[in-house]
């Protein structure tokens, strides 16, 4: 993995807010879908798409290529969009994102998009579909990382503490977890639907080793995944800290932009924000 130096430090900033505007355009042509989840990932996509990532988009089926595994899928918009811009397909195609015959479907269909590792849907399976992969990268010999990018309401889901168990006693260390710990799900805040707290001492407690990142900071991502690299002896954990509906002022921290996507009015005012937002982070960096 290259420096994180100034010049690609501004390239990423200035990909995720591009992300950010194409995540409301391609909704707000679907007429459905997700906002808030989305717009809250798109530094930790753009990070792994633009700097973290061993892989070939132009080569999408190379064995040694670093797996990424979508387990909460209705983000999907910022993994397609993050694709997409990566060179995986045309950044055109987004506009076909959930209509009929689409490789774009409302959750990653793996048989449908190349570079898309898994099919999700049901949440909390994720994790464990990555327990498999870099299990069988173990049995191979193989070097590639596996990154399995997971949700905070999903952890209500007994399937994935399976997983977190399996990945703890079999000390998975090609396995490097990114929780999105927005703390909203469909329907409300998560510490009010079911408690996740204390979500560190959880995963300590089955063998994993913890980071706690702030998710919208790309050297504390960045650095975040060199430090799971280094961990030898155990899977890894790295709890990104994150705002659902990240730049676009009245998504922010609102669960109810959980799974509604925007009107063409409120597509509008979103992207008045994220293009203000554009010029502010190219002054920063001239």
């Amino acid at each position: 993995m290259e420096a994180l130096h100034d010049k690609k430090l501004a390239f990423l900033e200035e990909m995720a807010n591009k992300i950010r505007q194409d995540i409301i355009e391609t909704l707000v042509e679907a007429g459905s879908g997700h906002s808030a989840g989305p717009l809250g990932m798109a530094d930790i996509f753009t990070a792994l798409y633009f700097h973290i990532l061993n892989h070939n988009p132009k080569k999408p089926d190379w064995p040694d290529r670093d797996r990424v595994i979508l387990s909460n899928g209705h983000i999907c918009p910022v993994l397609y969009v993050a694709m997409a811009h990566a060179g995986y397909f045309p950044v055109e195609e987004l506009k076909t994102l959930r209509k009929l015959n689409s490789r774009l479907q409302g959750h990653p269909h793996r048989t449908a998009l190349p570079g898309a590792e898994t099919t999700s849907g049901p949440l909390g399976s994720g994790l464990s579909q990555s327990c498999g992969i870099a299990l069988a990268a173990r049995l191979d010999k193989k070097k590639y990382q596996t990154y399995c990018l997971m949700s905070d309401g999903e952890h209500d889901a007994g399937n994935t503490w399976e997983a977190v168990m399996f990945a703890g006693k079999n000390r998975l260390s090609n396995i490097t977890a990114i929780l999105d710990r927005n703390n909203i799900q469909i329907d409300g805040f998560t510490e009010n639907i079911m408690p996740l707290e204390p979500l560190r001492d959880k995963y300590e407690s089955f063998n994993w080793h913890v980071i706690e990142v702030n998710g919208h900071n790309f050297e504390q991502i960045v650095s975040a995944v060199n430090e799971a690299k280094a961990i030898y002896e155990k899977p890894t954990m790295i709890i990104a800290h994150t705002i659902p509906g990240k730049g676009v002022s009245f998504m922010e921290n609102d669960f109810l932009w959980h799974g509604k996507p925007p009107t063409k009015e409120e597509a509008l005012a979103a992207m008045k924000e994220l293009r203000t937002l554009e010029g502010r982070i190219k002054s920063e960096h001239e």
